[in-house]
C-alpha cells in the first residue's frame, strides 16, 4: 500500500470489518485493497498491537475488530499505523546554504506545523463509529433510491 493512502485504505478495511458477519482473512482484505496478504498482515499488525483488531489463525480465523468503534479516532488509527506525519509536503533541504531559502523554509515549516496541528485535532474528533454511522446512512439512502426506481 502506498504511504499517502494507507490511512484511508485501512479505514476502508475497518469499516468492512465492522459490517462483516465474521472474520476477514488477509487474502480477502488483500483482494479488497489490490495488494498482497503479507502487506495486509504487516499493516494490520500495528492495529493489533494497539488493541483495535485481533487475528485468529486456522479454519474460520481471520481479522476482526477488537474495539468500541466510538472509542477509536482517526488520529488513533493514524498513530497505530506508525504515521510520523499527516501531510507529505515539506522542504527538500533542511539546512540550505542560501539565506533566502532558509527564510522561505522557516515560513513553510511554521505553516505546515500549524496545518498538521489542525488536521490532527480534526482527526481526533472523528471516531470509527462516526464513519460507520455515515456509511449506514449512505447505504440506506442507496437502498431507498433502488426501491423507488
Amino acid at each position: 500500500m502506498r504511504t499517502d493512502s494507507r490511512l484511508s485504505r485501512v479505514l476502508h478495511v475497518l469499516l468492512h470489518m465492522a459490517d462483516a458477519p465474521g472474520p476477514l482473512t488477509s487474502e480477502q482484505i488483500a483482494r479488497m485493497l489490490d495488494t498482497h496478504a503479507v502487506v495486509v498482515r504487516r499493516t494490520l499488525g500495528g492495529l493489533r498491537d494497539a488493541g483495535y483488531v485481533r487475528s485468529d489463525k486456522g479454519h474460520g480465523g481471520g481479522w476482526t475488530l477488537a474495539c468500541d468503534l466510538d472509542a477509536v479516532t482517526l488520529l488513533d488509527v493514524h498513530r497505530a499505523l506508525g504515521g510520523p506525519r499527516i501531510h507529505a509536503i515539506g522542504n527538500e533541504r533542511d539546512n540550505p546554504q542560501c539565506a533566502v531559502e532558509r527564510v522561505v523554509n522557516a515560513a513553510i515549516d511554521d505553516a505546515l506545523r500549524d496545518a498538521e496541528a489542525l488536521l490532527a485535532a480534526r482527526f481526533a474528533e472523528v471516531s470509527l463509529g462516526d464513519l460507520a454511522r455515515a456509511f449506514a446512512v449512505v447505504c440506506k439512502s442507496h437502498a431507498d433510491l433502488q426501491t423507488h426506481e
